[in-house]
């Protein structure tokens, strides 16, 4: 049991000053250290150590890297070791050069605890963990906005396409198709019927393009409807058999999210097709105990986690790092000759979806 009183305290500041994670060094009014704590000598190296028991009071200005003013992110100007004083360094950024780590950022306070005697002391809390989360933070907004931006940019072009590219064509093989009641020239028929078959063919090629850009079955219907209406294609196109299960129904979710789900499943359908040498993939679309879980599954050739994939790898980058901008969890189970399975699930609250 403590003793009461200011031997109590005593007790309390010496076990504050010998465990304190934040490095602290007492200073005189000439500069030189009259006592650090452990936190603060496991920073420094030997030869900071031995200046400041030979009391040289520059020795900090030696692994001192500068401070973060309102006008520069490192600077020496007004120096917090000779304006102690100044409000600039009740609390403040400073860079030193360290032991292990390099140079570390530190939240720092200067302060004068002995007016009359002139004492000094400057305590460190390292920043490093701050900073990367800060610097994830803001990774993960400009991502955001980017893929927001990607977004929108897609549905524009794609609504412009449909809605106009798409129209003035399907007008013109309308008018193809009128011209041919109009003449009896075998020549001119012919060529008007092969001008006919090659504007539809692009048409075609547009109206896919468009659909490809941004579903407008997402963002007017939901995942499901779009996901039914992108398999749908597939198999036309490519002969893909793909197994589509979904409790879904209408719900509708965040945009973010569906666009998420949309396009992780839209890229793992792809992988499947492109590098797993099958012919049926299984997808599977549920929400339960709010979360909104989406697993791609084929028999394919798989391959090994530790090699490298094939193609560029970009897309299972891609997947994950959009899973994650949305606070959900990516996964991938596969294996050489045994089939690839992709799992993503993203909280969407209690499941009541979107309005």
């Amino acid at each position: 049991m403590l003793p009461t009183g200011m031997d109590s305290l005593n007790i309390l500041m010496l076990k504050l000053f010998e465990n304190s994670r934040e490095a602290i060094f007492f200073f005189d009014r000439e500069g030189k250290t009259l006592a650090m704590n452990p936190a603060a000598s496991s920073i420094v190296d030997s030869d900071f150590l031995n200046q400041l028991e030979q009391g040289n009071s520059l020795a900090l200005c030696g692994t001192c890297r500068g401070y973060t003013s309102d006008q520069e992110l490192r600077t020496c100007l007004n120096c917090f070791f000779h304006t102690p004083e100044s409000e600039d360094f009740t609390s403040y950024q400073v860079y030193l050069e360290t032991k292990n780590k390099g140079i570390v950022p530190y939240a720092a306070s200067f302060h004068t605890i002995d007016s009359e005697n002139g004492i000094r002391v400057l305590m460190l809390r390292d920043l490093t963990r701050q900073f990367k989360t800060q610097e994830k933070f803001y990774q993960n907004k400009m991502m955001k906005h980017v893929i927001e931006a990607q977004e929108n940019e897609r549905k524009r072009i794609s609504r412009e396409l449909h809605d106009s590219v798409a129209q003035e064509l399907m007008s013109a093989v309308v008018d193809l198709r009128v011209l041919k009641y109009m003449t009896a020239d075998d020549n001119i028929l012919k060529k008007v019927k092969q001008t006919e078959v090659s504007m539809t063919r692009l048409l075609n090629d547009i109206r896919n393009l468009s659909v490809e850009l941004r579903p407008a079955a997402l963002d007017d219907f939901g995942l499901e409807a779009a996901f039914r209406s992108h398999f749908k294609r597939l198999e036309q196109i490519y002969g893909l058999i793909i197994e589509f299960e979904s409790d879904l129904s209408e719900n509708r979710y965040d945009s973010e999210i569906e666009t998420v789900m949309y396009r992780v499943c839209q890229e793992a359908v792809l992988n499947a097709l492109k590098y797993a040498q099958v012919d049926l993939v299984r997808v599977i679309l549920t929400e339960q105990d709010g979360m909104l879980k989406l697993t791609i599954e084929d028999e394919g050739i798989g391959f090994s986690p530790g090699d490298e994939p094939t193609g560029t790898g970009l897309g299972l980058y891609g997947m994950q790092e959009r899973a994650e901008l949305v606070g959900g969890s990516f996964s991938i189970r596969t294996e050489t000759g045994m089939g690839t399975s992709i799992f993503i699930q993203v909280p969407v609250g209690d499941g009541s979806g979107k309005d």
